[in-house]
This record gives structure tokens, sequence and C-alpha cells, in this order.
């Protein structure tokens, strides 16, 4: 069997900066697999190098079966991207950017109506297919995002950051609907995320970046046992990445810090 992303001394520099810092990454199929890490870890570079918007400066990526510098096209087909940053547009209705990713993703034109009606219903969208996504919530954007990425049926789904922004109702409708895609097609699906109890809800195993490299890789359950019997992802957090934030207060009180401006608005 394929296995569904796999890395070895995967390295990304940027002049004298090395963002990526020779990371070895094995990802199993139809896992949902959390890459963690604070600002600046790597995170999204890695991403970036895995669905071949950025070339590896050393080492090696395959991503579906496929090298992501010499079988970079194969890559994309095969893959679903969904980035912090809004995708969808808001000029467009939720049909239109349907019909407009079923084009970019080369969807067969006898399948693109039906696909995209089925994402609608799936995705909890057909009352506001028709409605200009500007007029809908982030919520309502970010699960319309997700059937952009799903359209084409890919096998692997980059999530980066998929639920930043939301509220707390948004956040648990975005990652239902992860779970029944993943439960549907089957994709393997790596995220990053901020939110330490939606990687322990959701993800299979975790990997934790640090300054370009990854230092710790297990489950959830095995992790927070290295820290102790009552310890949350968020301990384990601190306890592998906390000096490197102490500048800018423990991982704890960041979280605290955005976890209350989320509720005053």
């Amino acid at each position: 069997m394929t296995t569904p992303i796999e890395t070895r001394g995967l390295t990304r520099s940027f002049g004298s900066v090395t963002a990526v810092n020779h990371i070895d990454l094995t990802v199993r199929a139809q896992e949902m697999f959390g890459l963690l890490g604070p600002n600046g870890a790597g995170k999204t570079t890695t991403i970036k190098m895995l669905i071949t918007l950025l070339p590896p400066s050393e080492g090696i990526a395959r991503v579906a079966g496929h090298d992501v510098v010499t079988e970079s096209a194969l890559v994309r087909r095969s893959i679903g991207y969904v980035p912090q940053l809004v995708s969808a547009d808001g000029a467009l209705t939720g049909a239109q950017n349907l019909r407009l990713s079923a084009q970019l993703y080369h969807v067969a034109r006898a399948e693109r109506e039906p696909r995209i009606r089925d994402a609608l219903a799936f995705m909890g969208l057909e009352d506001a297919a028709d409605r200009m996504v500007r007029t809908y919530s982030g919520g309502m954007i970010r699960r319309l995002e997700l059937a952009q990425a799903m359209l084409h049926r890919p096998t692997v789904l980059f999530l980066d950051e998929p639920t930043v922004g939301l509220d707390p109702i948004a956040r648990a409708a975005v990652w239902e609907h992860v779970r029944r895609l993943r439960d549907r097609d089957g994709a393997t699906i790596l995220l990053t995320t901020h939110y330490m109890e939606e990687a322990d809800e959701l993800c299979d195993r975790i990997s934790i970046m640090l300054a370009g490299k990854i230092v710790a890789t297990g489950t959830p359950v095995e992790l927070k046992a290295e820290v102790g019997p009552t310890a949350t992802l968020d301990d384990v957090f601190a306890r592998i990445a906390g000096a490197a934030i102490e500048t800018e207060g423990s991982y704890r009180d960041v979280a605290r810090a955005r976890r209350t401006a989320r509720r005053l608005g």
C-alpha cells in the first residue's frame, strides 16, 4: 500500500534561515495527523513543500506515492488543500465557486453538477448555494472550502489551521464534516492547529515541531502519558515548546488570552 505522506531529510532554507530542518515524517493511510508547533516552527512551510508550492532545499518528499519535485503535477491531482486564509471568492455564489473548482481540478464535465449537488448537500449548504459567499458566515465559508478541496475526491487532504477565527459552534460543525469526509472518502488528512483540545479529540497521531525540527511524535495518549497521568496536550506543548515561547508568555497563557478575546468578540 502506498504511504500517503512520507519525507526523509526534508529541508527548506531561506538564505541563512532554515525554516524546516531535515524532518522525517510518515503519515499512514486514512490517518488524521496533526502537525503542531508555535508560530514560526515551520508547519506551514512544510505543508507548502508537500503541496508543491515550495521546492525543498534538501531531502525528499512523496505524497500519494509521487515525488513532490519530479512528479508535482501528479501530486496536485491527488490532494486537496484548505489554507489559513479565505480561498473562496466572495463575489461568486457557493455553487459558482464549486463549478470553478470542478474546472480547475479537471472533474469530468458529466460529473460536475452531480458532484456539486452532492457536495452542497453533504456540507449542509443546499439552501445557500445561490447566495453570494460574502454573505456567508465564517463556518459556512470553511464548509464550502472543504467542499471545494474534496470535489475531485483526493486521497490526501491538507488543512492549515482550518478553524482559526471561528466560534466554538462553527468549529465543531467544521470538524464534524471533516470526520464525515474521512469516513466517506477514506482520505488521509494532515492538519495544523493551535487548539490543543481540537488536536486531542481529532488526531490519531501528532508531531510537534520546534525551530524547524520535529521534536516529538505519538498518539495524544502517548504524549500525555510522558508528562503525567493528568496531563493535557496543553501541558505536553508547554513542556516541549515552553522555552521557545517564554518571551511571549506560556502557551497556556496565550491560549487563554485568545479564548477570552473570542468570547468578548
